[in-house]
């Protein structure tokens, strides 16, 4: 069984400013999520899973559904805020979804297989799919788990700060600690992130989760467990999420439980801000003439 890409599409970009999921960077207009597609196609996936929000599924289906049709396996699933909050009133001001780990319970219904999650405005490059397949093919079980890990200093923003979830791994590579930092930023020679006013610094060279996980599909029942858990305490809080990272923490809470922290050797880039974009456009413009896309990605495949 050809394991499955899931791609988490369902964000609203607040700090973009539209839908930079379907932005197209690419010489014959792809967008990055064609890139991801495309990786994975190669590496042996068998299926493509996009959790978007309902009213954006015309404007995905007309990008994707002629250029995938044969290549790829092709699914929807929409992350709608009523999704797994039965008996629960939502606020009038709760206006985001719940989080990324609320969109991979979402995707439960459609992944019967070993999976990887991803952000679809992440470009992550062709050996982290590779890895990724490795790894769901002959290490991924119930007790065990794997995330693409890449260097923070090759993830950062010129543009502004970034959320990654930095890793602490035992000299197996086994994953100790996951924090997620919703504010990290150069700061002069030093890497920080910012909470409550107060900066601490991160080494440059740590590992850092790019929301690019390796599952089976038993993850959906600790998400379902901690969405619950969640929506009891923070469902009158607008703004509160609950992220695939927190998953990560609470499995290897559980004796027994491994999550590999995978390195790759993949240059990573995204768009976090729209002044991200032009810079989006130069690397994969330079990997197409080094080769390592065609100018068309899916003319030929």
């Amino acid at each position: 069984m050809k394991p499955t890409l899931v791609i988490m599409a369902a964000g609203m970009a607040s700090r973009y400013g539209s839908l930079k999921q379907i932005q197209r960077f690419g010489p014959s207009g792809e967008t990055i999520m064609d890139y991801s597609i495309y990786d994975a196609y190669r590496a042996g996936f068998g299926k493509v899973v996009f959790i978007i929000r309902e009213q954006f599924s015309d404007d995905f289906r007309a990008i994707f559904e002629s250029r995938l049709k044969g290549k790829i396996a092709v699914d929807y699933v929409y992350q709608n805020m009523q999704s797994f909050a039965e008996g629960y009133d939502i606020p009038a001001d709760r206006t985001k979804p719940w989080g990324t780990a609320h969109a991979v319970l979402c995707a439960s219904a459609a992944v019967h297989e070993p999976f990887i999650v991803i952000n679809a405005d992440d470009f992550y490059g062709r050996d982290a799919f590779e890895k990724a397949h490795q790894f769901l093919m002959k290490e991924a079980n119930d007790h065990t788990f794997g995330l693409i890990g890449y260097e923070l200093i090759k993830t950062l923003s010129d543009n502004g700060s970034v959320s990654r979830g930095v890793c602490r791994a035992d000299a197996s590579g086994n994953l100790i600690e996951i924090a997620e930092r919703t504010k990290i930023y150069r700061d002069g020679s030093d890497i920080v992130y910012e909470e409550d006013g107060i900066k601490t610094k991160v080494p440059s060279d740590s590992k850092v989760s790019m929301n690019f996980w390796c599952f089976t599909p038993y993850v959906f029942s600790i998400c379902k467990d901690m969405f619950s858990i969640f929506l009891q305490k923070n469902i009158n809080q607008p703004k509160a999420e609950i992220y695939v990272v927190d998953v990560g923490a609470e499995f290897i809470k559980i004796p027994g439980n491994a999550l590999k922290v995978i390195p790759t050797r993949s240059k990573w880039f995204g768009v976090t801000y729209k002044e991200d974009a032009p810079g989006v456009e130069s690397n994969i413009k330079t990997l197409v003439a080094n080769g390592e896309y065609p100018q068309s990605l899916w003319e030929n495949v």
